[in-house]
């Protein structure tokens, strides 16, 4: 364990002094979940463990026999000849012998079941060992590791995992002998871009994309909202002087109506100017009226800030001689304070 991590870090090492200036690219497999998707060694899986099965069954069915032997030979041996004892004892030594040299030969290190499934992995392994060295070249990776061998990882981070695209790798190869060549063509396309999709830079270039996409649509409606709300608020500005208006004209001519009523008696009918000057003079008169309010509330201000001015003048000056009264005292004290001395002296 301890070795293997000191070749990690030693790697490691290698590979950020060599590639400090584009960044390590690292990606690792799970071999063990690739060997379960391969649908040939799946099939060839299954066939392996139901000899495997047999091979118990026959194990499993010598050592009955062994046991009746055994058996029997306890019960009848009040009943045999020291010869016939020693017989069957050998058979039974040869057989427990046979059963462990069988049992070594399906299950040993070296056994059946260990050298078929070594035969049956390696096809699968050699097709991943290639399909990661395309890889490694097209990408440049710096490291791929294998999460299920001998060196342990602690954490491996899910996109950095490149296991289901060599799956599909491996499925489509075994595709590619029937395909016509327009459709082997089709699959080789669709192979690019699955593999531009999987590529993490290719991921990161494309959330980027869709990242700066989604933040200029929001703008984009940040600014129609504004607009909206702009035009509503014009709307209700212009809707708002239209009924002003509407106002103002059904007020001038009610009090044209009014004034008419009044002066019907004593004169004939005015002619229709006379209506828009007197709202012309209304108006007139409305304007030199707030002006005049608004001089009037200039000149009060004014008054106010000399106000506060003399207040505050002549409470500066009531300080000034209260001060210079304090200090003449002062000098006063200072004076007689000697001349008293020299009294008692």
């Amino acid at each position: 364990m301890k070795k293997h991590l000191l070749i990690l870090l030693t790697l490691f090492s290698v590979a950020a002094a060599t590639a400090q200036s584009r960044g390590l690219k690292i990606a690792y497999i799970d071999m063990d979940y690739i060997l379960e998707k391969v649908p040939d060694y799946a099939e060839a899986k299954n066939q392996l463990e139901l000899k495997a099965q047999k091979w118990k069954q026959e194990l499993e069915q010598k050592r009955n026999d062994i046991n009746k032997l055994k058996e029997s030979l306890e019960t009848e041996k009040p009943l045999l000849t020291k010869e016939l004892i020693e017989e069957r004892e050998e058979e039974i030594k040869f057989l427990e012998n046979d059963l462990i040299e069988y049992q070594q030969k399906r299950f040993g290190p070296n056994g059946d079941l260990i050298t078929q499934k070594a035969v049956l992995v390696k096809p699968v392994q050699d097709q991943v060992f290639n399909i990661v060295q395309d890889l490694a070249e097209s990408r440049n990776y710096d490291f791929i590791f294998d999460k299920s061998s001998d060196l342990t990882m602690l954490f491996s981070a899910k996109r950095h995992d490149i296991s289901d695209f060599v799956i599909r790798r491996i499925t489509r190869a075994a595709k590619r002998e029937k395909l016509s060549g327009k459709e082997l063509k089709q699959l080789e396309e669709m192979e690019k871009q699955e593999e531009l999709e999987a590529d993490p830079e290719y991921q990161d270039r494309q959330k980027k994309i869709e990242d700066r996409k989604a933040e200029r649509e929001r703008l984009i409606e940040e600014r129609r909202k504004a607009q909206e709300e702009k035009r509503r608020q014009y709307e209700e500005r212009r809707e708002q002087l239209k009924k002003e208006r509407e106002a103002k004209r059904n007020g001038v001519k009610a009090d044209n109506e009014t004034t008419e009523g009044a002066d019907r008696e004593n004169t004939s009918e005015r002619p229709a100017s006379t209506s828009r000057e007197d709202a012309v003079k209304a108006a007139r008169e409305e304007r030199e009226r707030k002006l005049e309010e608004r001089k009037k509330q200039i000149e009060e201000r004014k008054q106010q800030i000399l106000e506060q001015r003399e207040a505050a003048k002549k409470a500066r000056e009531e300080q000034r001689n209260k001060n210079t009264e304090q200090q003449e005292n002062e000098e006063e004290n200072n004076d007689s304070t000697p001349q008293e001395e020299n009294n008692q002296g």
